[in-house]
């Protein structure tokens, strides 16, 4: 399965973007994803991914409690992105919200709309 996916090079990784969605088809966050979290993913059912910033794989929830637990994978047609369809406990964003998509543009600027969680 991994062989047919297209991961593209990214400061020295070879790294496929993740969008991840829960089971009302509601986004999220979009992440990067190495090979290794990519199986580290299938082989345990919970979501992994690789951190840019950290140059390192983390398991999401593995500090705040807050995990994902694998329902379903998809990739779209070109093969170089992957959604994942997932059971999320706790919040996704690591500032507390729901969803890491909790700004919206209106007049000109982005405000906040979903509320505080933590």
């Amino acid at each position: 399965m991994i062989e047919g996916l297209k991961f593209r090079e990214i400061d020295g990784e070879r790294l496929i973007v993740a969008v991840v969605c829960d089971e009302n088809k509601n986004v999220l966050m979009v992440a990067f994803m190495n090979e290794e979290a990519l199986k580290k993913t299938l082989e345990t059912g919970y979501m992994h991914y690789y951190s840019t910033s950290r140059k390192k794989l983390w398991k999401k929830g593995e500090e705040s409690g807050n995990y994902q637990k694998l329902i379903k994978v998809y990739a779209d047609c070109d093969k170089d992105c992957l959604l994942f369809i997932v059971k999320q406990h706790g919040n996704a964003c690591h500032e507390g919200y729901y969803s890491c998509f909790h700004y919206k543009l209106e007049n000109g600027k982005f405000v906040l709309t979903e509320e505080y969680y933590k």
